[in-house]
């Protein structure tokens, strides 16, 4: 049969691992297999876990031809190089091993199909060392499947090996687990992957350049398949030379530049800048949720890079894009970021969802061009304690978004902005604003949630509040471990539309005040010891043993007479 007759194998299965020495980014596994098998200490029960395409049963088929190799000349025992040309290791490599059995947990979920595998345990392999069950998908089988296998599990024929497969291990019962032996297989990181990637390239003969590579791995997102089948589909695209541009251009992803101009644009403020941007990249073909998902993953970097400014040294990481990032991360304050990455993601749900993506993504971009001139909450705060603590006045402005931010970052101070991306003098004077109207102390917030009915945002504020810092227009509070998640962005977001003034709710490290509920609570105790210390109460409870005092309620105020002499209720 001639090259043109023969079938095309994709890279995923033409290179696919035969041996442990192929696998990638899995050291760990593969030194812990490798030392069991020299040493004979080999379970009955193995469990893989992992994100798809990071080799699970890849690892299950090489360990079961590991086990039932018998060399080239057949006399050979388990190794950890299996040799590929004895029968039991072509028989598994092929699929059609009488005693390695591969089974689809998700097509086989029930107890019967349970049943039928629990049977042929029982009996010795025709001809292997060792039979073998597969089972992919393992977390798709049925809780009746589970329960019929468990004894089988527990206890199996010492020729029988069971290796259980997972993307999903929580679903897989602690009985389950607790009987095997589980190994979880890492995401290949962004360098192995791009290396093993080039690599295959070179075998295949294909010219691709190291930036397309690196996009290549990041685009799989340590899948090691992943990254295989996008080679695979690049090659056919570029008809042999892979090329970033056109890699960029087969995947829809927006250039790393226009990234980075986009990003820029909102820093500064310039909303018609960045939607002219996010046009043209929406016209090049670039979906816009992922035009929000790479500015989300840029405000993320860029956070790390100032964080830790090494984070900028790294193989996948271009000259141009180093350069750009730590000159942006030293510009930027941390309060700055921590804000962009917040609105991007909550950004990011609404454009997922939302009917009109393009739309909801121009509002998302107008949104944090409109903060980028706005101070954060510690500026505003520093600039109010400046002014020898009198509240600092400003325009009304209609209700905005709530900011959610650590009480003190101590990290840069200063607002978004324009003045980040361009430096302004520290006499700068800050926008004004002026005292909110509304709830003047935190029981009044109470008290006006208690009435718009939010009846569940009351119990939050009354048992999982610790008050730290209290003024109109902003509360300061440590919230407790059974707190409900975006407590703060909530509160924030209510009182924001409910009095018409923008309220910043922080959440702080501090210990505060005990919440409401305590505080109610010691002055409950206290009332009762106080009306246990009554001469009349104290007579009751010594005529009547067992009796106690349980509750003290206030008498109700007496009914006012009107004109007419009837009482007023």
């Amino acid at each position: 049969m001639s090259s043109k007759d023969t079938p095309y194998r994709v890279l995923a299965r033409k290179y696919r691992p035969a041996a442990f020495a192929e696998l990638i980014g899995q050291e760990t596994l593969v030194r812990t297999l490798t030392n069991a098998i020299e040493g004979g200490r080999l379970a009955h029960g193995y469990l893989f876990t992992g994100v798809r395409g990071v080799g699970k049963t890849t690892t299950a088929r090489i360990l079961a031809r590991a086990l039932n190799c018998i060399g080239a000349d057949g006399q050979g025992g388990p190794t950890i190089s299996p040799c590929g040309e004895c029968e039991p290791c072509t028989a598994i490599a092929d699929d059609r091993h009488v005693d390695v059995l591969e089974l689809d947990a998700a097509s086989r979920t029930g107890v019967d199909d349970m049943r039928d595998l629990i049977d042929g345990v029982r009996y010795r392999p025709v001809s292997a060392r060792y039979k073998i069950y597969i089972i992919d998908e393992v977390h798709m089988l049925s809780k009746g499947a589970f329960n019929a296998l468990l004894k089988t599990l527990e206890e199996p024929p010492e020729q029988v090996i069971f290796i259980f497969a997972t993307t999903e291990i929580r679903k897989v019962p602690m009985t389950v687990l607790s009987r095997c032996q589980r190994f979880d297989l890492r995401r290949v990181e962004a360098e192995t992957l791009g290396a093993y990637l080039g690599d295959i390239a070179a075998r295949e003969s294909v010219a691709a350049t190291p930036e397309a590579l690196a996009l290549v791995a990041r685009a799989a997102d340590g899948s090691v398949r992943d990254g295989l089948s996008i080679l695979d589909q690049a090659i056919a695209h570029s008809g042999g030379a892979v090329e970033e541009a056109a890699l960029r251009d087969m995947l829809g992803l927006a250039d790393r530049a226009q990234v980075f101009d986009l990003f820029e644009a909102l820093m500064a403020g310039e909303s018609g800048r960045a939607l002219d941007e996010l046009a043209r990249q929406y016209g090049a073909g670039v979906d816009p949720v992922v035009v929000l998902q790479d500015l989300l993953e840029l405000s993320h970097w860029l956070t790390r890079v100032k964080v830790v400014p090494d984070a900028t040294e790294g193989v996948a990481v271009a000259e141009a894009e180093r350069r750009r990032g730590a000159d942006l991360a030293q510009r930027l304050p941390m309060p700055v970021l921590a804000r962009t990455w917040q609105m991007l993601l909550k950004g990011l749900g609404e454009a997922r969802f939302a009917p009109n993506p393009l739309a909801a993504a121009e509002m998302v971009l107008v949104r944090l061009a409109y903060v980028a001139d706005l101070p954060a909450p510690a500026a505003v705060i520093k600039a109010a304690q400046s002014d020898g603590g009198e509240p600092v006045s400003r325009a009304p402005v209609t209700p905005a978004p709530v900011t959610v931010a650590p009480s003190d970052d101590g990290g840069g101070g200063g607002g978004a902005t324009q003045a980040a991306l361009a430096p302004v003098s520290e006499h700068t004077p800050q926008p004004e604003l002026e005292q909110p109207s509304g709830p003047t102390s935190f029981e009044a917030v109470v008290d006006l949630v208690e009435t718009m009915g939010e009846m569940l945002l009351l119990s939050s504020l009354r048992a999982c509040v610790h008050l730290v810092d209290f003024e109109p227009g902003r509360i300061e509070f440590r919230p407790t471990g059974n707190a409900p998640d975006g407590l703060a962005n909530d509160l924030g977001a209510k009182l924001s539309r409910w009095t018409g003034d923008r309220w910043i709710v922080v959440v702080s490290g501090e210990e505060g005040a005990p919440t409401l509920d305590e505080q109610d609570a010691v002055d409950h105790a206290r009332r009762i010891a106080e009306v246990g210390d009554h001469p009349l109460v104290a007579a009751v409870l010594e005529t009547f043993m067992d009796a106690k005092v349980t509750d003290v309620r206030d008498r109700p105020a007496p009914a006012t007479p009107n004109s007419d002499g009837d009482e007023l209720p």
